[in-house]
């Protein structure tokens, strides 16, 4: 058995900094990857669908230009072309984290698919065949998540796509079914819409985006309807069937059913975490009931000097939290301090266009918490840099400690809506209360500047 004294398992956004810095601090540190270096944000996950989305854009700027004298009527889409660039980011991206590997002192790279074999012992099954087993007294899980696929009658009889494999696709689909409104659903749902597909996505709930405030949501489902893309709320698919082809959908929306036909369906309904083949009790692990690991604040687990960090721990799978957990995780255990997770903030941002970006307590988390707020809402019609610029759908919106004037949250849905967002995450950061950012100086003219409209209008 090979004795390492640092064990790093996937090499996601937490797990590649994690084992150079375990490398460089001169522990032996060996760093094991199933797949592609990297983890899910650079293969298929953020940065390639970013870069189609990118193109995606291009195309909508383009048909909807004439508002400002620019005739482009006609959009050719050159889905190849869209891919290999896709595909070129990718590969630069994987090929630099490799080559940092490579020149880290004391990491060795091996790639395989891991299981533990015993207390802090792994059993590596090796990609180019056999297998190796490994040990050390730390170790670090960051194996991330996968697609979910519901059990729904003839789901095995079709041929799904999947976040991973919709970016393979080599051509664009006559008509795409999307089962699931979460962030993989509507981003793919606009992106393929502009490229040129018809698109239906289904939502059991009575709403898509359950999670945000619900004038949020109405918003963004107006949003994408102008784009014509169908969304069917109280549905959902109870039957597959292949017809040629074509994938025959069986929909149900309350107690009627009605079937359609479709060229490809993509499976968005939640994901999962990857520890089903970790084998976690033989090394003393523990999950919860939905396969998450479970950690404390410092993200150790149950088992003392074993860590998880990113998506598989459970909360909000985003890469700038798996980034932040190795930030923790390395100042403790190198540095020898004491940080924890507690409290910290997780701002997100959709990239559907326009970006929802967010950040703190919806209006609708701060009641049922019994807060007494304001909120703050403007829309993007009244903004002079949206006006300007022709594109005036979205709306900003923030919540507000009534007694403190402290800001709780917000939601900018807006062209930019990531990049505005963060200022008023830096206010809540700083405790900058909404006066201040209601009489703070700002460039003319900016989106940023709208911060100004925003908390003077009169709270809702």
């Amino acid at each position: 058995m090979k004795q390492y004294d640092a064990i790093v398992i996937g090499s996601g956004q937490a797990g590649t900094p994690l084992s150079k810095k375990l490398a460089e601090s001169g522990l032996k540190t060996a760093i094991i990857e199933k797949r592609f270096a990297g983890g899910t944000c650079v293969n298929d996950g953020c940065s390639p669908t970013k870069a189609m989305i990118a193109s995606a854009k291009a195309a909508w700027v383009a048909r909807n230009s004439s508002k400002l004298g620019i005739s482009a009527a006609h959009v050719q889409i050159d889905f190849k072309k869209i891919r290999g660039r896709k595909d070129e980011i990718v590969k630069s991206m994987r090929t630099n984290l490799e080559k940092g590997f490579r020149e880290t002192d004391n990491l060795e790279v091996i790639y395989g698919e891991a299981r533990f074999s015993g207390e802090k012992k792994i059993m590596v099954s090796l990609k180019n065949g056999g297998s190796e087993e490994i040990s050390a007294d730390l170790i670090f899980i960051n194996t991330g998540l996968s697609p979910v696929i519901p059990d729904i009658p003839g789901v095995d009889d079709i041929d799904y796509l999947t976040s991973t494999s919709m970016l393979d696709m080599e051509e664009v689909p006559e008509h795409l079914l999307i089962l699931g409104s979460g962030y993989i659903g509507l981003e793919f749902g606009q992106m393929f819409s502009r490229f040129g597909s018809k698109v239906t996505i289904i939502e059991p709930s009575e709403r898509i985006m359950k999670h945000e405030d619900e004038d949020v949501a109405t918003e963004i489902t107006a949003i994408l309807g102008e784009e014509n893309i169908e969304i069917l709320t109280n549905s959902e698919v109870t039957a597959f069937t292949k017809s040629r082809q074509k994938i025959i959908a069986k929909i149900k929306k309350h107690d009627q059913e009605h079937s359609c036909e479709y060229s490809h369906v993509l499976i968005a309904t939640g994901r999962k975490p990857n520890t089903d083949k970790l084998n976690l009790e033989a090394t003393g692990v523990a999950m919860d009931d939905k396969g998450f690991i479970t950690v404390n604040n410092s993200l150790e687990t149950s088992a003392k000097g074993i860590y998880a960090l990113g998506d598989v721990k459970g909360g909000l799978a985003f890469t700038h939290i798996s980034y932040d957990d190795y930030r923790v995780v390395s100042a403790n255990v190198i540095d020898k301090k004491k940080l924890t997770i507690s409290g910290r903030q997780q701002p997100y941002c959709m990239f559907i266009d326009p970006q929802l970006g967010r950040i703190g307590m919806t209006e609708q988390e701060a009641i049922e918490k019994g807060l007494e707020i304001d909120v703050y809402m403007i829309r993007n019609d009244s903004v002079a840099r949206s006006i300007e610029t022709g594109d005036t759908r979205g709306m900003m919106k923030a919540v507000v400690e009534k007694k403190t004037g402290k800001l709780l949250g917000a939601a900018v849905l807006a062209e930019q809506g990531g990049e505005v967002v963060t200022i008023l995450e830096l206010a809540i950061m700083g405790d900058v209360t909404f006066e201040k950012l209601r009489d703070g100086i700002f460039a003319h003219p900016t989106y940023a500047e709208s911060l100004n409209n925003l908390f003077m209008s009169k709270p809702q």
